[in-house]
């Protein structure tokens, strides 16, 4: 990843998708980075999309230099990669979902709870991930369960769910 200094996920590559080497991606966030004439790094190398159409449970990409079943297979699992310059900017009071991660997570009385691994969509929201020592503790990404988030201050307080 030497040309990619603050790599960001922009979707993970779930499998093959028919025999001519279409892959099947599951987008990290919205998948607005899933787009024709994008060229997101997969496997170490720069593979442009050549066509993206977007399906109930992800998308479908077309990436140059993967023609065939076997090629699209042999991805599975790789991660679609932008450098954080190359993602469109967020809008005022937005932020990447993936800024989450690495954040410390804080109970309301400011005791440290510990820090957020990763993040999964639902079909109703965000899920953030926060490891707690040894465990792992699922928080919904709602106002009722996330009332604070300080991304300058690298934290977040959180009221997990009963």
């Amino acid at each position: 990843m030497a040309d990619l200094p603050d790599p960001v996920t922009i979707g993970v590559i779930v499998g093959p998708h028919g025999v001519r080497g279409t892959v099947r991606v599951r987008p990290s966030g919205s998948g607005d980075h899933l787009r024709d004439g994008i060229s997101p790094q997969v496997a170490g190398v720069r593979r442009k999309i050549l066509a993206s159409r977007p399906t109930p449970k992800g998308f479908l990409l077309e990436l140059e230099g993967v023609g065939d079943r076997p090629g699209a297979a042999s991805l599975k699992g790789e991660p679609l990669l932008l450098d954080r310059s190359e993602l469109d900017s967020p809008e005022e009071g937005e932020f990447y979902v993936g800024d989450l991660v690495g954040l410390t997570a804080m109970d309301e009385a400011g005791e440290r709870i510990g820090e957020v691994k990763e993040t999964f969509e639902t079909a109703a929201h965000e899920v953030l991930v926060i490891r707690t020592g040894g465990e792992e503790l699922f928080v919904p990404f709602t106002m009722e369960h996330v009332p604070t988030l300080d991304l300058a201050g690298r934290s977040l307080v959180v009221r997990p769910p009963e």
